[in-house]
């Protein structure tokens, strides 16, 4: 074949005459052209790494110091007080220069080592600015002229035009929280779930642990955070992640959708060629440091650590512990459709390979008939059922051989790609359509997704495209980025043609995908057929549950000057007593990215704040008025615990490392194991949107996202993924479990629309009073809108 010929870079043949070598010259230019390609790669990292090195300075400031330094040489005026001097007379080999050669080079090393101690002094101030937080308490649209003057102080040491791990080095370290304020915290999250009684004993029990026990625990782990750059991020990857051998297949693994009401094209080759170019776009910009920091008011820079193993990322089993296995520079990517797996290079003559080809090259393997070799087509069931049985398949069946060579193939491509067979997405004409897709994100069939890979890039017949995501390297508003980036690029900058076809030419001389080989026994079939019975078990018993709220949204919510996460949360709480009659307790995921290698922390929305709202809505005896005023206590209340989630003062992080913490020094605490077993049987999370602004919702209001959800993370509770899309429209993502006769994800929805509206209601009579006065005629007869 044409394109077996062309991947010969030479042949030879040795007659009488001698050896006759022929080059191809196509290969060779591929050859030349992609060691170009690499060497600019490296000069542009480089220079990147060079320009965050030095942030929040710049290479050419160095200049601007040496030229000051060295003009003062000629005005005799010595800034060093005699440090150059000083220099001069110990420079080596000095007997061998001229007296103005060691002046200039003495110049120049201070001027060096000044200027190396400016940008420390520089980067060091940044950080004390960056610790402080007493801008995050303040209320919303009132700033004090202390944090303007922070602010600008911010502003000014951050430099212009950071690259995006432009401030790692100038972000604070995660501080560790007092323990009695941890503990007292604690305490009031879990009063109003408690009775007396049980309430008495878990205060006891708090009270001797804070007594006698952790202040060791403590001493120990401030040690640690003087150590390492975090103190909980590297024990919450291992512990709560890798070291987990259950399925991470719906118990761990999350999905991100696609946009909610339009599909660019309904060709699935075409879409996915245009998605997977702008995904090489976006590691490019990724690898070379290139994406702008994320930034909170536009001034206070977040953490970018997780965006490093987005791509060429697998989590690989093993018996006691997975580790998560990061490459470098990977130029294929694995397709798996119909039970078969490609390998598809993704680039040619050192570039990118363009969408056309792409798009070419996936349709020639949704024209493949061949049929799934013995066990491949329920391979990647390994991966959704339980590790242990999955690590020892790997070490006993894929060590060696053509296994070894097509499961390398697999861990080290970019990503993994499945070509789905079966129509999904959102059709308002579809009862039930959001559901379906969700679960088919969720786990699929469980056995046509790679779960282990960083992500799986899911395409389907209609157009549709969705992501799932394990979670043990990242959290999903770092998928969420890059999945904004992607959409925005597929739709605003790549487009298609009038046909549906992706844009550009098509190089049909591109050597065909090639289909993975394997040799798996019987008994390596049947440890997949175990996993795959295991996985459909759990997938079968996820209840699932897409519902878009449409009555209102951010903008209503604004308008009655309350923030929109504590008004959806406190309608959780107001339809999970509702739906189970009793209170719970509830996890909020926050983020801790303002401070280095920050990740998660847990916000309790379960305050007793909120309890007693709740128990005023049920009062028929209390009105409006005495609802909405305990309605703003609880609001108020929730604001201030996910602020200070957010600026290290949780509870949970800190608990849990001092449980760890005790186990590595061999300390019982009832009190930490008895924290630690709590199930949440209701677990929330808000999505964010509009990381990158770069489609304008307002002006393109079909071009929106529908978010992301989880599977449930309590037996018999709730799993609750939230994203407020523009001024109008909420989407929660409700997942639960059929063999719990308790829940029920749709009634649990039904639940939350009604608790919103009621929450709306005791608004109306306010919001009516407020259009009334701004409406009122002013002095010049018009009218204030």
């Amino acid at each position: 074949m044409a394109e077996a010929h062309q991947a010969v870079g030479f042949q030879f043949t040795v007659g009488p005459n001698g050896v006759d070598i022929k080059l191809s010259e196509e290969v060779i230019k591929n050859i030349y052209l992609s060691g170009v390609t690499a060497w600019k790669k490296r000069a542009i990292q480089f220079k990147n790494g060079v320009l965050a090195g030095v942030y929040p300075a710049s290479p050419s400031s160095w200049l601007i110091v040496v030229i000051a330094i060295m003009s003062t040489l000629y005005i005799r005026i010595d800034p060093s007080l005699g440090m150059i001097d000083s220099i001069k007379e110990n420079l080596p080999q000095r007997d061998y220069m001229s007296a103005q050669t060691r002046a200039v080079l003495s110049a120049i090393l201070f001027a060096t080592g000044l200027w190396l101690f400016l940008i420390y002094l520089l980067r060091y101030s940044l950080k004390a600015l960056l610790s402080y937080h007493g801008w995050i308490f303040e209320s919303h649209g009132k700033m004090s002229s202390c944090t303007k003057v922070w602010l600008s102080l911010v502003k000014m040491f951050s430099g212009r035009r950071p690259l995006l791990y432009s401030f790692q080095a100038s972000l604070p370290r995660l501080p560790v929280p007092n323990v009695a304020d941890t503990i007292h915290r604690y305490l009031e999250s879990v009063r109003p779930l408690l009775d007396s009684k049980k309430y008495k004993q878990m205060e006891i029990l708090a009270n001797e642990f804070k007594d006698s026990k952790a202040p060791q625990l403590q001493r120990y782990l401030i040690l640690k955070s003087w150590w390492a750059t975090n103190y909980v991020s590297d024990w919450w990857e291992e512990y709560i992640y890798l070291r987990s051998r259950s399925p991470i297949m719906v118990n761990s693994n999350f999905y991100i959708m696609d946009l909610l009401y339009l599909t660019p094209t309904h060709r699935q080759a075409a879409r996915a060629g245009n998605v997977v170019h702008a995904m090489l776009q976006y590691r490019r910009k990724l690898e070379r440091g290139e994406h702008a920091p994320l930034r909170a008011l536009g001034t206070v820079p977040m953490c970018s650590s997780q965006m490093e193993r987005m791509f060429n990322t697998t989590r690989i089993p093993g018996i006691e512990t997975d580790i998560v296995q990061h490459l470098t520079d990977r130029k294929h990517l694995v397709v798996y459709h119909k039970g078969r797996f490609f390998q598809v290079w993704l680039y040619t003559g050192g570039r990118h390979l363009l969408p056309s080809e792409l798009e070419m090259q996936f349709q020639r393997i949704l024209n493949d008939t061949t049929e799934p070799q013995p066990g491949e087509l329920k391979l990647a069931a390994l991966t959704s059922g339980n590790r242990i049985p999955w690590a020892r398949a790997r070490v006993k069946y894929f060590c060696q051989g053509v296994n070894k060579t097509s499961l390398d193939a697999i861990e080290s491509a970019a990503f993994f790609l499945t070509l789905d067979d079966e129509t999904q997405g959102y059709d308002p004409a579809k009862t039930g359509s959001l559901d379906s897709y969700a679960k088919s994100l969720l786990h699929g069939k469980c056995y046509d997704r790679w779960f282990d890979k960083s992500f799986t890039l899911i395409s389907y017949p209609n157009g549709k495209m969705g992501v799932n995501a394990e979670h043990s390297w990242a959290d999903a508003p770092i998928v969420g980025h890059m999945w904004e980036f992607v959409l925005a690029t597929d739709c605003f900058h790549l487009g298609y043609t009038e046909e549906g076809h992706c844009k550009g030419d098509v190089n049909k001389g591109l050597p065909h995908p090639t289909r993975l080989q394997w040799q798996i026994p019987k008994e390596c079939q049947e440890v997949i057929e175990t996993s795959f019975q295991l996985a459909k078990e759990i997938a079968d018993d996820v209840d699932f549950h897409g519902y878009l709220f449409t009555e209102f949204g951010k903008g209503l919510i604004k308008k009655c000057r309350t923030s929109p996460d504590a008004f959806i949360q406190l309608g959780l709480q107001l339809a999970q007593f509702r739906d189970q009659g009793v209170f719970c307790l509830t996890y909020e995921s926050s983020m801790t990215r303002m401070f280095r290698d920050g990740r998660t922390e847990t916000v309790r929305s379960c305050t007793p704040e909120a309890v007693a709202f709740v128990r005023a809505m049920e009062d028929t005896r209390a009105t409006n008025a005495e609802r909405l005023a305990i309605f703003r206590k609880a609001a108020d209340k929730h604001q201030n615990m996910y602020r200070l989630a957010m600026t290290g003062s949780g509870i949970d992080r800190h608990l849990f490392c001092l449980y760890i913490m005790s186990k590595y020094l061999g300390v019982d605490s009832p009190f930490l194991k008895q924290v630690l077993s709590e199930p949440w049987k209701l677990s929330t999370s808000q999505t964010p949107q509009q990381q990158l602004n770069l489609i304008d919702i307002n002006k393109f209001p079909k071009y929106v996202g529908a978010g992301g959800g989880f599977g449930p993370v309590a037996d018999d509770g709730y799993g609750v993924s939230y994203i407020i899309i523009g001024e109008n429209l909420i989407t929660f993502h409700i997942s639960s479990k059929f063999s719990s006769p308790a829940t029920d994800s749709c009634r649990f929805g039904q639940n939350i629309r009604k608790a919103m509206l009621d929450i709306q209601e005791l608004f109306r009579p306010e919001n009516h009073k407020r259009t009334v006065e701004q409406m009122k005629p002013m002095e010049n007869g018009k009218k204030q809108l």
